[in-house]
């Protein structure tokens, strides 16, 4: 009796544990297991702020996959990272915390016929989920960040806010981003992200907060299970009632929510007889359910750096990073109180959404079908993101001087990539082609974000305390900026849509608006996986809100209110 549960929830990342915690506290108060593939993550030392950008290089901490080789990336294959362990994504990411904009809620729901994703409902969501400390770093005045307290919440188990420190010359970039024509945004959380922004960040007083804090501590009616890899779901005809993990069988009385992410959730569906039937029966795996959609869809967001040296003294980061001694002293220092140099270096950028004002007359825009059109010229809808501060040493052959690196974002990719079966194993992972850049119209936007960026690098009010390019294009080219894209492009673990839902026979799609899995009982996915849009922003947020929708309509559903 042990292994029956009213639910069962597979992944412990955002959406996971925003379904376990949203069924678990509920009144009625049912039984709850959580079953994530990796460790417990309880280490309080992963969580320094100013070193969020190295833990996707944790083994412990990261599946490590790779793409296939991507013909326009110089037929490289990039690292896809994925979070393992409790916290998922949110453990690993670089802790931006962007909602992306309001008509990306509102094209949801219109593509799944549900207002329950409008963006009204979403943003109420939002603004339970987080604590929101809406004080700006000293010396940041109402100019650069203004957050609205009607926009924010301060009462849920996210952490998200400000740094009370941060380097010195943030207002200085931003002032530059402004007499170079880039508007500023006093809160790109608003709904509105158009415009260069205070970054907001899934960090407070130093800490980085993940997924693990909604279930911490966990209710008496939820069982959380790590080091538990589920390879299948238990179906009986066409009911789910339970999942396989390492031997062990699990049983749900009501349902199992996948929640293992978009480049896990597919595998478990096929190994369990729902997906390609072609694939099923290469690898001998039953069919249950046909659906040619799981697996499909692939989406990501694609950066890019670019890196000059500036004139001394510049920014005190510079010789923090340098010096192996303060830095030590500064963990010692972070370790006692959450404080100091870990506390504000590589803790707080500015971040910035923008339009291409010239999008609609670009051939590749006018070759796309018409609803995609209409979307991305929707007044909220980002084309490209800009990202300041990156400590880009960490994670490059740069070497510690006084340097400023800039980062670039496409949105609204077309491309569309798959992962697929490459073994009968469920333990093996899928083959991921995300087809990076192959769509023309992603190549042209890669170019002009590039472009947008290489401009603002060029205004007098930057350039004058620019020594060297140390990384970038050779040129503003078309072919120079596409061949550094090739040369440099990463995965911004911001995989989606690869078990999308949508309506009722729509035939690229998995799910139902309820994140039922068409044509089987019992059975929901609750993640990244289901989102039918490619958010604008960094899609931590929109994971957490995936988990706590479902839990809502899971809650509404069985009575638990």
């Amino acid at each position: 009796m042990e292994s029956i549960y009213d639910f069962v929830i597979v992944g412990g990342g955002p959406s996971g544990c925003a379904v376990a915690s949203g069924l678990a506290k509920s009144p009625k108060k049912p039984s709850v297991l959580l079953l994530e593939a990796g460790g417990d993550n309880d280490d309080h030392n992963l969580r320094v702020d100013g070193q969020r950008w190295t833990t996707s290089i944790n083994k412990d901490l990261n599946w490590g996959y790779k793409t296939t080789p991507q013909e326009y990336c110089g037929n490289r294959e990039l690292n896809l990272p994925s979070g393992r362990g409790l916290g998922g994504g949110s453990a690993i990411n670089f802790a931006n915390y962007t909602i992306g904009c309001r008509d990306d809620y509102d094209e949801w729901a219109r593509i799944v016929g549900d207002d329950t994703f409008r963006w009204e409902r979403m943003q109420t969501r939002f603004k339970d989920l987080e604590s929101f400390n809406g004080e700006p770093p000293a010396g940041v005045g109402k100019k650069y960040a203004a957050p609205k307290p009607t926009d924010h919440g301060t009462s849920g188990p996210l952490k998200v806010g400000y740094t009370k420190e941060c380097v010195e010359d943030l207002t200085e970039i931003l002032d530059c981003f402004e007499q170079a024509g880039f508007p500023l945004n006093p809160d790109h959380n608003s709904g509105n992200p158009i415009g260069m922004s205070v970054s907001i960040n899934s960090c407070q007083n130093g800490v980085r907060s993940t997924a693990a804090d909604l279930i911490t501590p966990a209710p008496d009616n939820l069982t959380v299970s790590t080091h538990s890899p589920v390879q299948r779901v238990i179906i009986e005809g066409k009911k789910a009632i339970g999942v396989e993990s390492n031997g062990k069988k699990y049983f749900a009385s009501k349902e199992v929510v996948l929640c293992a992410g978009a480049l896990h959730s597919p595998r478990i569906l096929m190994h369990s007889g729902i997906g390609p039937a072609k694939q099923l029966n290469e690898y001998q795996i039953p069919i249950i359910q046909a659906n040619e959609a799981v697996g499909q869809n692939l989406r990501d967001h694609l950066c890019i750096p670019i890196v000059h040296s500036r004139k001394e003294p510049g920014v005190s980061s510079a010789s923090f990073y340098g010096d192996a001694k303060a830095m030590d002293a500064a963990l010692e220092q972070w370790k006692k109180d959450g404080t100091g140099p870990w506390a504000k270096y590589g803790a707080q950028a500015a971040i910035g959404f923008f339009k291409l004002d010239d999008i609609a007359k670009m051939k590749e825009f006018q070759d796309l079908p018409a609803e995609e059109q209409r979307f991305m010229l929707l007044d909220t809808v980002p084309h490209y993101e800009i990202f300041t501060h990156l400590p880009a040493h960490m994670f490059y052959p740069i070497p510690t001087m006084n340097y400023h690196c800039l980062a670039t974002w496409y949105f609204n990719g077309q491309s569309r990539g798959e992962i697929t079966l490459q073994s009968s194993d469920p333990d093996v992972p899928l083959k991921y082609n995300p087809r990076f850049l192959a769509s023309p119209f992603d190549r042209r936007v890669a170019i002009e974000s590039m472009r947008s960026l290489l401009r603002f690098t060029e205004h007098e009010a930057y350039a004058k305390n620019t020594v060297a390019l140390i990384s970038g294009p050779k040129s503003d080219s078309d072919e120079d900026i596409l061949e550094y894209w090739a040369e440099r492009v990463i995965s911004s673990l911001h995989m989606t849509g690869t078990a999308k839902m949508g309506k009722p026979g729509d035939s690229n799609v998995v799910l139902d608006n309820n994140f039922r899995v068409i044509g089987i009982e019992g059975l929901r996915v609750a993640d990244l996986c289901a989102v039918p849009v490619l958010p604008s922003g960094h899609v931590q947020a929109t994971a957490y809100v995936t988990g706590v929708t479902c839990a809502e309509k899971l809650a509404k559903e069985y009575h638990l209110e």
